[in-house]
C-alpha cells in the first residue's frame, strides 16, 4: 500500500513516515510541504492514499489540493488528517472529494485502520463525525430540507450564499461583486432568514446540499 504525506510541518511528516513506513504493509513513497507540491508529487508517484493536512499557509491549502487532485487523479484516495474537529471543515472536505477524515489526536491503530479503509475503496470518518452526519441526516429528514425556500432567493442572494459558504468575508464578497459591505450584510441577513439558517456552519451545510460549492 503506497502512501504519501502532505503536511507543512517537517517534524510531522518525518514522524508519520517513521511511524508508518515498512509497517502494516504501508510504504511511504513521498512527502510534500504544501498543496501544490502534494498534487505534483502525487501525480508523479501515484500513491494509493494521500494523507492530507488542511491548514497549510504556503501554496494551496489541503481543501483546494484535495479537490484538484481528485479531478486529475480520481483513483488516488485522499485521507484528511487534521486538528480541526469542526463540522465546517468536515463537510467541506467530503465535498472536495476526501475519502476519509481523521483527527491528528487519533491513536496510531485508528490511523492505520483509516488508511487501510480508504485504500480499499471505502470511506472513513472518526466516530463522533459519523454520529454528527447521522444527526444531520435525521434532522433534515424530520424537518425537510427547506428546498422550496431556495427558489425565493434573488440571484444576488444566491451569489452571496455561495461566496459566504466558500469562506469569503463580507468585505471580500463586496469587492468581488462591487457592492458595499452594508449591502452584502443586508443580503446575507435576508437570505439566512428566508432559508431558516442561524449560523455560518448551517449556511455551509445548506450550500453543500445545493451543490453551490466548488474549488476550481
Amino acid at each position: 500500500m503506497k502512501l504519501m504525506i502532505v503536511d507543512d510541518h517537517a517534524v510531522v511528516r518525518s514522524g508519520l513516515a517513521s511511524l508508518l513506513h515498512g509497517k502494516h504493509g504501508i510504504e511511504v513513497v513521498g512527502e510534500a510541504a504544501d498543496g501544490d507540491e502534494g498534487i505534483a508529487k502525487a501525480l508523479q508517484l501515484q500513491p494509493d492514499v494521500v494523507l492530507m493536512d488542511l491548514s497549510m499557509p504556503h501554496g494551496k491549502d489541503g481543501m483546494t489540493a484535495t479537490a484538484e487532485l481528485k479531478q486529475k487523479a480520481p483513483d488516488i484516495a485522499v485521507l484528511v488528517l487534521t486538528m480541526h474537529d469542526d463540522d465546517e471543515y468536515l463537510f467541506r472536505a467530503i465535498h472536495a472529494g476526501a475519502a476519509g477524515y481523521i483527527l491528528k489526536s487519533a491513536p496510531h491503530d485508528e490511523l492505520v485502520s483509516a488508511i487501510r479503509s480508504v485504500a480499499n475503496g471505502n470511506a472513513y470518518l472518526y466516530p463522533t463525525a459519523t454520529k454528527r452526519l447521522m444527526n444531520e441526516y435525521l434532522e433534515r429528514h424530520k424537518h425537510g430540507d427547506n428546498g422550496g425556500a431556495f427558489e425565493t432567493l434573488s440571484e444576488r442572494e444566491k451569489e452571496i450564499l455561495s461566496w459566504t459558504a466558500k469562506g469569503y468575508s463580507n468585505k471580500e464578497i463586496a469587492e468581488q461583486l462591487i457592492l458595499s459591505v452594508k449591502t452584502v450584510e443586508t443580503h446575507k441577513a435576508n437570505l439566512m432568514e428566508k432559508l431558516g439558517l442561524k449560523t455560518r456552519p448551517d449556511l455551509i451545510k445548506y450550500a453543500l446540499k445545493k451543490g453551490l460549492l466548488n474549488y476550481e
